[in-house]
């Protein structure tokens, strides 16, 4: 398959990055929680199911086992038990689905992440919402359900597919740049495996199948002027974005009447390969630092293809992507709301040192990457 050519003006970055003084915090990250469904299955348990589904009776399934296999994942987690998924209709019953199952977990999620941080939903000044296709939005159901305030400014985003995570806490804190006494949330929910679509054999829905996970995520942020002393979470020190021209066919959804089908092109990671490190290094070169001088990577995991191109482009050592992995393993990439499960686990399970540069990043459609600078 034929990967596009960008022409890309961006200069390279240069050889020896000036040290530069790090900017006062304009956001600081109070707490984040992810939320899974109770359906966990192993990837194992999975297999011959989804065959069931997208594949024709007495098909041939080596192509669905080998991918199964190769994913990465060994547990995910479901909406809905996986017998349920031959019984959903059109695309109009699996989104009442998708918002059933959304409310319940955007909830645990929000106020998971509120009771963590010490505050509570009269505190949340903007609630940034990762939504589906609904109107009212998911953020204006779940307002009263939880006790936001009638005033609370919100932001539902469709469309940014598994960038959203980071681009998401890039938008939150250049908002609280400009209102520095407000407290900001963001909420991802990623329901993927209602748009697996029946009877498709296409290598794509293949390989949604073998990847995707569902969960939702919430993450907490305060400007500088709101900041308690307890806050212990990273700053956001800067952050960039990049789309990538003449590149949209690679990466999104085809919405059809049956509903979301997805579109993942085999040249994703190639284009990461070629393009993903030089952008990366020059927005650390604008901040006097290089790649050796990040400690903690927080990357979407992609999939296992994706996390080896970020890899090579980068020139990391191997174990550098590993809390991707872990995350990619235990829950599958559930879109948006991986990356800040990997920001979860990093800060629980082994939260850097005091002054340690972190960077989180994510890609999706568009194509598009976005970078998130942190000072632990």
């Amino acid at each position: 398959m034929r990967v596009p050519v960008i022409v890309d003006p961006a200069p390279s970055p240069p050889t020896a990055p000036r040290r530069t003084t790090v900017p006062p915090a304009a956001t600081t990250i109070a707490a984040v929680r992810t939320a899974l469904p109770p359906h966990r299955y192993a990837q194992d348990d999975l297999t011959e199911p989804i065959g069931d589904l997208c594949l024709p009776p007495g098909a041939d399934r080596a192509v669905l086992r080998r991918l199964h296999a190769s994913a990465g994942v060994r547990t995910r987690h479901l909406a809905l038990p996986i017998e349920r998924y031959a019984h959903l209709g059109d695309f109009g019953q699996s989104n009442d689905t998708w918002l059933a199952a959304g409310l319940e977990l955007g909830e645990e999620a929000l106020t998971g992440a509120l009771q963590a941080a010490g505050l509570g939903p009269a505190d949340v000044d903007l609630l940034v919402c990762i939504t589906g296709v609904a109107a009212p939005s998911l953020d204006a159901r779940l307002a009263g359900r939880i006790g936001l305030r009638p005033d609370a400014k919100r932001l539902p985003v469709f469309g940014l597919g598994c960038v959203a995570g980071a681009a998401g806490l890039a938008r939150i804190h250049d908002y609280l740049r400009g209102h520095p006494d407000d407290t900001a949330v963001l909420l991802t929910v990623e329901l993927c495996s209602l748009t697996l679509q029946k009877r498709d054999d296409s290598r794509a829905n293949l390989v949604a199948g073998a990847l995707f996970g569902d969960g939702a995520a919430a993450l907490v942020a305060r400007g500088s002027g709101s900041v308690g002393p307890g806050a212990a979470g990273p700053s956001v020190v800067a952050t960039r974005s990049r789309l990538y021209p003449d590149t949209e066919q690679l990466l999104g959804w085809d919405i059809r009447a049956s509903g979301f089908r997805v579109v993942i092109d085999a040249g994703v990671p190639g284009i990461v390969r070629e393009h993903f490190g030089r952008h990366l290094r020059a927005f650390l070169a604008e901040h006097g630092l290089t790649t050796d001088d990040i400690g903690t990577w927080l990357c979407h995991p992609g999939g296992p293809r994706v996390l080896t191109a970020v890899t090579d482009s980068l020139g990391l050592p191997g174990d550098a992507l590993d809390s991707a992995r872990c995350s990619l393993a235990t829950a599958g990439n559930m879109s948006s709301v991986s990356v800040l499960h990997v920001l979860q686990n990093t800060w629980e399970s082994r939260r850097p040192e005091p002054g340690t540069w972190g960077l989180l990043m994510a890609m999706g459609p568009g194509f598009c990457s976005e970078l998130v600078l942190l000072r632990w």
